[in-house]
């Protein structure tokens, strides 16, 4: 029997060959780095070189205005208030923004094409200066404008007019990232890799990435009545980093009226079901939307605003989306807020699971190796933000980061 299940095997090795060459392919896994917990959108003519610094200063100044107990809006535990205010200061002082793009779309408006060429060249040499002096967010990038016709040539006129000032000022930054919104074909996709071979060729620059906008009802759902989302991320060959929900755009493409609009609606949990299940396996990270409703106002307008934003983002982690997006510095503290309780709430049980895990020890959960990676890449995703620290997640799973980062399937 030995001799026929090795026959049988090598048999099926030749035969599926092409079928697990394809596989390892489009699902790798996961990228392995770091991954923002929010994207932040600034119109191009309001950003400058010091953008993340007034934000930071402007959300501490609104913490301190109206939240000066975190238990009084977001129900912060008595006993977790004290560490999780000093490290949501912190958080605001050294890196308030995790992920900032540079918004030449929506957020900008429809200016003179003299207009938007000044500006989306005047912003890249301010990124660059930024980089330059380090007081820029880990990560960064630009949206320009869609690839639909009405707006396909200035889109690309815009994308490459940064990127060659953004060159010129001092080259591209680690961590750039460009947005591709609207998106309502495969072919668009496509178009925009091509458009970056040209760019890449014409100023000797490595491979730009980017995330594609779900924001369409054609992104979602094509007319053969499939998802396009897969061959989405096939067309984007290699390039593709994220898909990121647009709460609003995509809302009103389906006729919700503007009071029902949000990304708790049933429409917006469908789309981003299909985005998880497209997305699985193949490194291509997920981000939830935004909420439009601003911290702003007397204390209790703004205590309102917080707790929904606080509700919402804590919602988006629950379910597996672990970025979303901020529209205003007021925003930050409940972001912050949300995210470190979310991470300092699960850690215990988290390191304490995982250790009877690798221990083969009993603790009231038959994990198996799937729950291993999740409970490992929740840990690490705590560490990445800020809310954990690296050696309190190595003592409470008994391993180190390096380990960890196996663990959770993370490629190197």
């Amino acid at each position: 029997m030995t001799d026929l299940a090795d026959a049988l095997a090598s048999e099926l090795d030749r035969e599926l060959h092409d079928v697990d060459a394809r596989l390892a392919a489009a699902y790798p896994g996961d990228a392995g780095s770091r991954q923002p917990v929010h994207t932040v959108y600034v119109p191009a003519d309001r950003y400058t070189r010091d953008t993340a610094a007034r934000w930071g200063a402007e959300a501490l100044a609104a913490l301190d205005a109206h939240a000066p107990d975190l238990s009084d809006v977001w129900g912060v535990p008595d006993e977790l208030a004290g560490e999780l205010t000093d490290r949501v200061r912190r958080k605001l002082g050294t890196e308030p923004i995790e992920d900032l793009r540079i918004d030449l779309e929506d957020g900008y408006g429809t200016r003179s094409d003299a207009e938007e060429d000044a500006e989306a060249e005047r912003a890249a040499v301010e990124l660059a200066a930024s980089v330059a002096a380090g007081t820029a967010p880990p990560f960064t990038g630009l949206r320009f404008r869609s690839f639909e016709a009405p707006t396909r040539r200035r889109g690309i006129r815009t994308l490459a007019g940064f990127v060659g000032a953004l060159v010129k000022a001092g080259g591209i930054p680690d961590g750039f990232v460009l947005t591709l919104p609207k998106v309502t074909a495969v072919e668009q996709v496509g178009a925009l890799v091509r458009v970056l071979e040209a760019l890449e060729a014409e100023h000797g620059i490595a491979p730009l990435r980017f995330e594609i906008q779900v924001e369409t009802p054609q992104s979602v759902l094509g007319p053969d009545g499939a998802s396009p989302l897969p061959r989405m991320i096939a067309a984007a060959a290699g390039r593709c980093t994220g898909l990121h929900y647009g709460t609003y755009d995509y809302s009103a493409s389906l006729g919700i009226a503007a009071r029902y609009q949000s990304m708790e609606h049933p429409a917006a949990d469908h789309a981003k079901a299909v985005m998880q299940l497209a997305a699985a396996g193949t490194g291509v990270r997920l981000s939830d939307g935004s909420t439009n409703r601003i911290p702003v106002g007397d204390g209790a307008a703004v205590h309102v605003a917080w707790a929904l934003h606080g509700r919402l983002v804590r919602r988006s982690l629950e379910r597996g989306f672990y970025q979303g997006w901020d529209l205003h510095p007021a925003q930050l503290p409940s972001r912050f807020v949300a995210v470190h309780l979310f991470y300092r709430d699960g850690a215990g049980s988290a390191g304490a699971r995982l250790k009877a895990y690798l221990e083969r020890a009993e603790s009231g959960f038959m994990d198996e190796p799937a729950t291993a990676v999740a409970l490992a890449g929740f840990l690490l995703r705590g560490v990445d933000c800020g809310a954990l620290d690296v050696d309190e997640v190595e003592r409470a799973t008994g391993t180190d980061r390096d380990h960890l980062a196996v663990l959770a399937r993370r490629r190197a």
